[in-house]
């Protein structure tokens, strides 16, 4: 169920270009022409927004979001990560 959902996600950004007026990320356009040096493989030019959880302008942005934490709010004094192994004894 949840590939077709993105599935419908991605036919609807593909569909709706104009709507979303991708025409203004001429930069994109730019680098994806740029980095494409096989003109083979250029097909339809399709941009994700950045709402698009997971595309890379989405992680910039989050990137963006934890550089400006830190500049407001200084640098972490603690940083805490979870790993969870369910083969694991002691957690049986």
């Amino acid at each position: 169920m949840y590939a077709k959902i993105e599935a419908e996600r991605l036919l609807f950004i593909r569909l709706n270009q104009k709507k979303l007026c991708v025409d203004e990320y001429i930069h994109l356009k730019e680098d994806a022409i740029k980095n494409d040096s096989d003109p083979a493989n250029r097909g339809k030019l399709v941009i994700l927004p950045s709402t698009f959880t997971g595309c890379p302008r989405n992680m910039h942005e989050y990137a963006q979001y934890a550089v400006t934490y830190v500049c407001h709010e200084g640098k972490p004094s603690l940083f805490t990560t979870y790993t969870f192994n369910p083969n694991c004894k002691e957690m049986a």
